[in-house]
């Protein structure tokens, strides 16, 4: 990715990186958007969306979130939470997924003119797109890694990789993706680490999704068990779940060409 390729959006007064990946413009392919992990943005992936949107021939965009990569930042990240509109301050809370899926996604697709995307997100995007699908009409669905519910097993990796940032080399790794680490590394660890997102679940939420879903989960991934796919695929019948060996919580970094041919054989489904 080339700093040339990148755009900037306004949702409201908040200021966003964008990338374009453009593609063949024949009329009624769908348009993908990648939706980052909790730690992500535009950079953070690489080339692998490029990759993928010309391997499948469809158009794509990237996105960051606020506080993550070359989008504006959040004031006082860790001071208390203030929400006006889509402009926010301080801590997240634990509805802050559900603020990103309902009220922030369907002001960017609006900006960017995509009516009915397909959705692929990761880690955390993988529950934006989840519950972006459950209250909005997309053409499908493809969600790597997400997290449906907080398990213990979640708790303990995201309390390592605060002692990794704080006395590891986790903070300057990430200092090259984002213009604001500090910022981007504490609005995501802080709420995951507190009392009151343990109780975050949405599985009754899914009931509702009708589009074409598939999800992609590695047997090996330290922030979350097999359950949680498995907890999709009990609420919505159409969903196709695909288990990786010798993978972690990234299959597009640990089995990247695995991940793709999934993701091929889905978009094939969705084209016929």
């Amino acid at each position: 990715m080339h700093q040339a390729e990148l755009e900037k959006i306004h949702i409201d007064s908040v200021q966003l990186e964008v990338l374009h990946l453009p593609g063949p413009a024949e009329a009624g392919q769908p348009t993908l958007v990648f939706l980052h992990e909790g730690l992500g943005s535009v950079r953070m992936w690489r080339d692998w969306p490029a990759r993928l949107c010309a391997q499948i021939g469809c158009s794509g965009w990237v996105y960051s979130r606020q506080g993550y990569g070359q989008s504006d930042s959040v004031v006082d990240v860790r001071g208390p939470s203030v929400q006006i509109g889509t402009q926010r301050r301080g801590r997240l809370l634990p509805d802050y997924m559900h603020r990103e899926a309902l009220d922030v996604l369907p002001k960017v697709l609006k900006s960017l003119g995509i009516k009915r995307p397909v959705l692929l997100g990761h880690s955390d995007g993988g529950t934006i797109a989840l519950l972006h699908a459950a209250h909005h009409d997309v053409h499908g669905c493809i969600v790597m890694a997400p997290h449906l519910m907080v398990e213990e097993l979640s708790v303990q990796a995201i309390a390592q990789a605060r002692e990794a940032f704080l006395n590891g080399p986790l903070r300057e790794r990430l200092s090259s993706y984002h213009a604001d680490v500090d910022g981007a590394f504490w609005q995501w660890n802080d709420v995951w680490l507190s009392q009151a997102f343990r109780t975050f679940d949405i599985r009754p939420e899914l009931g509702t999704i009708r589009a074409p879903l598939l999800a992609i989960q590695g047997v090996d991934d330290a922030y979350g068990t097999l359950a949680q796919i498995d907890d999709i695929a009990a609420q919505v019948p159409q969903a196709q779940l695909v288990k990786l060996l010798r993978c972690g919580h990234s299959p597009h970094r640990d089995q990247p060409e695995l991940a793709v041919q999934a993701i091929k054989t889905f978009w094939a489904q969705l084209r016929a």
